[in-house]
């Protein structure tokens, strides 16, 4: 059974929007175990339980919202050599183009060494239901691929 945690920030509804296709997506894998929680309420045993990680945040100011910045902070040390190579993707909520949140959360994914398995999905404005459809499939992709022992 492959175990997704879906951490995410969501101030205006986007994100959670986002959030909760993804995880539709992942629970549409047979035997799939979807986790999802807000950025403040995950900790670095839910980190470290999962098999892959889906993350999810607004673009604020053209990086990614402190609470998620927050989630970051709080697991780095104690997750250090325990998450190598875990399956990692990222989705974005974006006023402007996502790319700064998204360059951040790429450099820090690099210090955790988590393996990026999709292109992110950034939605630029409001949440379509093309967004939600990619997001979707970046949760079953995630899922599916650590149900298969495939990363």
């Amino acid at each position: 059974m492959a175990k997704i945690l879906i951490v995410y920030h969501s101030q205006t509804g986007h994100t959670e929007k986002m959030a909760h296709a993804v995880a539709e997506g992942a629970k549409s894998i047979e035997g799939a175990e979807v986790i999802l929680k807000k950025a403040a309420d995950t900790t670095l045993e839910d980190l470290l339980a999962a098999d892959g990680l889906a993350l999810g945040t607004p673009e604020n100011f053209g990086y990614m919202s402190g609470m998620v910045k927050d989630f970051f902070d709080r697991t780095y040390v104690g997750a250090q050599e325990k998450v190598f190579r875990k399956p990692f993707v990222v989705f974005i909520s974006a006023g402007n183009d996502g790319t700064g949140a998204l360059r951040a959360i790429e450099r820090i994914a690099l210090g955790y060494k988590f393996k990026t398995v999709y292109a992110p999905v950034i939605s630029k404005g409001a949440v379509t239901e093309e967004i939600l459809s990619q997001c979707h499939e970046l949760g079953a992709t995630i899922a599916g691929g650590c149900q298969m022992g495939i990363y």
